[in-house]
């Protein structure tokens, strides 16, 4: 007598895709949370490099084009100060837009479950 047939693979199937339906939510909140972190966190460390934050910070004090005087080190300080600010704001954009991701990723499923049961009414 067969083993295999139509009946019991098609059993298989669907008991297979109402676990990944069940399973999903948990995937969403736990997995795939924690590589959009991830990924998130790589994004910002990508644009702080790109940006040169750091450096910028790190030689604040550093006389540019090696002009030691009094004058040469009080307008690179002022020029550095001035390219820290505007970095510092474009990180903290994308910064806030990297948070905005993350929330949106927590909030859309709950979104999408309200909503459907408001049409539902």
């Amino acid at each position: 007598m067969l083993k295999h047939n139509f009946l019991t693979y098609s059993g298989k199937i669907i008991l297979q895709i109402l676990g990944e339906i069940l399973y999903f939510p948990v995937w969403w909140y736990t997995v795939g949370f924690g590589r959009l972190a991830k990924n998130a966190w790589l994004f910002l460390l990508n644009q702080e490099q790109i940006l040169g934050f750091g450096v910028w910070l790190k030689n604040i004090f550093v006389p540019m084009y090696g002009q030691r005087d009094a004058a040469g080190r009080l307008i690179s300080f002022v020029i550095r100060l001035v390219q820290i600010i505007f970095r510092g704001a474009v990180l903290l954009v994308w910064f806030l837009v990297a948070l905005a991701a993350l929330l949106l990723w927590l909030a859309l499923p709950l979104a999408l479950f309200f909503t459907t049961a408001w049409q539902l009414q």
